[in-house]
């Protein structure tokens, strides 16, 4: 199997604090993910080390190792979006790429969702539902999707997101009719966000994201199997569609879409329907006519035969059902409680301290612990009733008196 080594260091929002660690706050000057010495200082020290350790393993394909491609930063080109392309982000970004490349990994570089000022020397590549619209911004690079979305995270008080098998074959194929080289799904295994690992915006510690592994490693079906035979496919025309030319050919409607590869005495063609409401009946040069569904592509590998349509599933389908692991709960199941072995700032005397502010919990806790209390006095008389008014931007509040709760407001942002 091959791998793509995504470094970082930052590495997404569900993770907590971005996969940074807190401490790096305490240094004099930190200013995260800029033109900033004192972040770029260690950045590329936990880059090397990274590196080091993984060619000292002989893990880069050039070692003859699994590792193909390596990736740097992490979808910094939305952050330039809302920084309006700032001089310091482009010269942040730039920087990254330079370091990146020292490090004489022997394989490409990768930068995801950098279609702005790309750096030379590094691929842009695309994450979304679909990339088959995207293309990278210079001509002499292959069109790469590092993450094809297979579900969505969770998050608390949220329904759990699902995405068809169907509508995922149909983005893969639309992907590899439109020139795609390489397709990463994200997530192809789902997971499990353990301790206080899961971070923002509200995620749950379960990451399992619909995909075709759940959590656990069970098979959910039909998605796995619609894309394996998907997969079977594709891997049958790859020499095609790496080396091959090419011939896209719009049926009336720039929905409808027959893509013909040619290489040597072979061929083979994609028919896209973008329509989402009808099916449409194409013609191709042989004069055969094939109906091809709504929202789907068909893939014929040597442009007469239907060997796989996005919207029809033979794979059978499969429903996990959760249940008991047994039939009556005995006491052994009971619920029991334990206290929480809290980190020492929260019970010796440094946890306790006087403000008449709210703190910036991170800063306060160092980010060992997801809770602040906040204790204040007054007193009643009995005339009319209190509002409690709390500026702040956390996700839960809770509020009690005299040791009863009296009110809450979760999932406040």
């Amino acid at each position: 199997m091959y791998a793509i080594l995504r470094i970082g260091p930052y590495i997404c929002g569900e993770w907590n604090y971005g996969g940074l660690p807190a401490w790096l706050r305490d240094i004099s000057g930190m200013q995260f993910r800029m033109h900033n010495n004192p972040f770029e200082q260690e950045m590329e020290t936990f880059t090397t080390l990274i590196v080091d350790k993984l060619k000292e393993a002989k893990m880069f394909a050039g070692q003859g190792g699994p590792i193909i491609l390596s990736q740097i930063e992490n979808e910094y080109g939305n952050v330039m979006d809302k920084l309006n392309n700032d001089e310091s982000a482009s010269e942040y970004i730039h920087w990254c790429a330079a370091m990146a490349n020292k490090q004489n990994v022997g394989v490409p570089w990768i930068m995801c969702q950098q279609d702005q000022d790309v750096p030379p020397n590094v691929i842009n590549t695309c994450n979304g539902f679909y990339c088959h619209d995207w293309f990278p911004k210079r001509t002499d690079i292959p069109k790469i999707w590092t993450e094809n979305w297979t579900g969505w995270f969770k998050a608390w008080d949220k329904p759990d997101f699902h995405r068809s098998a169907e509508d995922i074959a149909f983005s893969v194929a639309m992907f590899f009719q439109t020139r795609g080289s390489l397709q990463n799904y994200y997530m192809y295994h789902g997971g499990t966000n353990f301790g206080r690992t899961s971070g923002g915006p509200y995620i749950t510690t379960s990451y399992d994201y619909d995909a075709p592994l759940d959590e656990y490693g069970n098979i959910r079906q039909p998605k796995y199997g619609h894309l394996k035979d998907l997969h079977n496919v594709l891997k049958s025309m790859e020499k095609i569609l790496l080396h091959g030319d090419y011939k896209d050919t719009t049926m009336g409607n720039t929905n409808v879409m027959v893509t013909k590869y040619t290489l040597d005495n072979s061929s083979a063609c994609f028919i896209s329907n973008k329509f989402d409401d009808k099916e449409v009946n194409v013609t191709l040069d042989d004069g055969a006519t094939h109906v091809v569904p709504a929202w789907s592509v068909s893939i014929l590998p040597d442009c007469k035969t239907v060997a796989y349509n996005s919207a029809k599933i033979k794979t059978q389908t499969s429903v996990m059902v959760k249940r008991p692991g047994v039939e009556t709960v005995t006491d052994g199941l009971a619920w029991s409680w334990m206290p929480e072995n809290l980190h020492p700032f929260m019970t010796d005397e440094k946890g306790n301290f006087r403000k008449n502010e709210l703190l910036e919990q991170i800063a306060t806790s160092g980010d060992q612990s997801d809770y602040l209390w906040y204790r204040t006095s007054l007193e009643h008389k009995g005339e009319s009733n209190y509002k409690l008014h709390v500026n702040t931007t956390g996700h839960e509040l809770y509020a009690f008196v005299n040791g009863k709760l009296v009110g809450e407001r979760p999932n406040i942002l």
